[in-house]
């Protein structure tokens, strides 16, 4: 997919249109509050919503669903010209490369 290096659109810091130069972001994930050892404790306790622990017998398995996707999502994100502040896009597009022309 390819985008230009600068697009128009609308700030909501300056509250208005303006011209902006476009990035691409590397998604990193969080890790949670947890660390490895007491999430696997958490588990074994029995943390609220993670099933029913083998208990009450055993729900038939599910067909094992084979390949990954071919594209990941990509973070774009927006510098505004005038008030130097960028913003992500709310929903990565899907597509296997982007380059910028």
């Amino acid at each position: 997919m390819k985008l230009k290096k600068t697009t128009k659109r609308y700030c909501p810091f300056c509250r208005k249109h303006t011209q902006q130069k476009i990035s691409q972001v590397k998604s990193g994930s969080k890790r949670g509050s947890l660390k490895r050892g007491s999430i696997k404790r958490a588990t074994k306790r029995s943390v609220p919503g993670t099933g029913n622990k083998n208990r009450w017998g055993s729900k038939p398995s599910k067909p094992k669903r084979t390949g990954a996707k071919t594209s990941k999502k990509s973070n774009i994100k927006y510098t505004c010209s005038i008030c130097k502040k960028s913003k992500i896009q709310k929903s990565g597009i899907r597509s296997r490369k982007i380059e910028q022309e």
